[in-house]
């Protein structure tokens, strides 16, 4: 409730119960279908509730909070969406993105306090979705929509010779863009069966298919091959403990031939945007809880890169995804 106090006094925690409360407001939004009824214009709260299926009385107090957010407007057509939320929320857009974070955050943190408390993974992130296909789709579309968004950039800066290896590229966005990019190139994908099945569609569509294999398996598990000029991990030490990312970064290495280079997508562990460097702490945790990973900095990936055998990294960081930066170091 609102404590009677000064402006400059007060618990910090209540406007984080706010937050959390508009939140968890909008993911019911989402789930009913709130904001793509109010896409066509203003709906008086009986209209509104008629569409999506739902009682009047708890339609007109869930979009109260709505407007109370910023996320709806109220007057005398009814209500009807902010300029924001039919940018971001209604057909489509950042929708997805939210609909993912909301289940995360609302369901599988429920045992986070054991996570933190044991220093082991409470859950199988991947497991998890495995469990919710919905949830899974909206994860791997995030992360090929992500890799659409970046992907020229990272192809202006990826060394590629003649052979490329993409660790844990299922969607194989970066590994298609780099061999439209670079006709003599040819590319292996390496990443579990439904992340790779994403992959096969994109690259089937791109006529790819006769320079990108895609290999089926755990990495840890599969021979990674030989004598490849690049190696690609994108997104993919984050997700696991150290000495998993020592181990692999090693067998990269025997992957790559002499003059060959590792590149790493990953995270900034700070950032100066203030946005950015809270989501990397907050993903940072999340990822412990999930997987034993978290968003490790540039000096322990140096120093696991460096024990691999590989030169000390070059860091650049990326203007189309500001707090993500690729790491690019080379075999001696």
């Amino acid at each position: 409730m609102p404590l009677h106090l000064g402006p400059d006094d007060g618990p910090p925690s209540f406007h984080d119960l706010l937050a959390t409360a508009g939140y968890r407001a909008v993911a019911a939004g989402l789930r009913l279908g709130v904001f793509d009824a109010l896409a066509g214009g203003p709906r008086p709260v009986g209209s509104l509730a008629a569409a999506l299926g739902a009682d009047p009385r708890g339609t007109g107090l869930l979009a109260e909070a709505l407007v109370s957010f910023g996320y709806l407007t109220g007057g005398p057509d009814g209500y009807a969406n902010t300029d924001d939320t039919a940018k971001w929320l209604a057909g489509g857009g950042y929708a997805d993105v939210d609909r993912f974070w909301s289940v995360v955050l609302f369901e599988s943190w429920e045992g986070l306090e054991e996570s933190v408390r044991t220093g082991k993974p409470a859950i199988d992130f991947y497991a998890w979705l495995a469990e919710r296909p919905d949830v899974l789709r909206r994860f791997q579309g995030m992360l090929s929509g992500h890799a659409d968004a970046i992907a020229p950039e990272v192809a202006s800066i990826v060394p590629v010779g003649s052979t490329l290896l993409d660790v844990g590229g299922g969607h194989a966005k970066h590994a298609i863009r780099l061999c439209a990019t670079h006709p003599s190139l040819r590319a292996t994908v390496v990443d579990l069966p439904d992340a790779l099945a994403v992959g096969a569609t994109a690259v089937a569509e791109a006529g790819l298919s006769g320079r990108i294999t895609l290999r089926a398996g755990d990495y840890d598990a599969l021979d990674l091959g030989e004598d490849y000029d690049t190696a690609l991990l994108f997104n993919v030490v984050h997700g696991r403990p150290a000495e998993a990312n020592r181990a692999l970064l090693t067998r990269v290495a025997s992957a790559l031939r002499p003059g060959g280079a590792v590149v790493l997508l990953e995270h900034d562990e700070h950032s100066p945007d203030q946005a950015s460097d809270a989501f990397a702490r907050v993903f940072s945790l999340n990822l412990f809880h999930g997987q034993g990973g978290q968003v490790y900095g540039t000096a322990e990936i140096t120093a696991w890169l460096t024990a691999a055998g590989f030169d000390s990294p070059v860091p650049h960081p990326l203007t189309t995804s500001p707090g993500q930066s690729l790491l690019v170091a080379r075999k001696p």
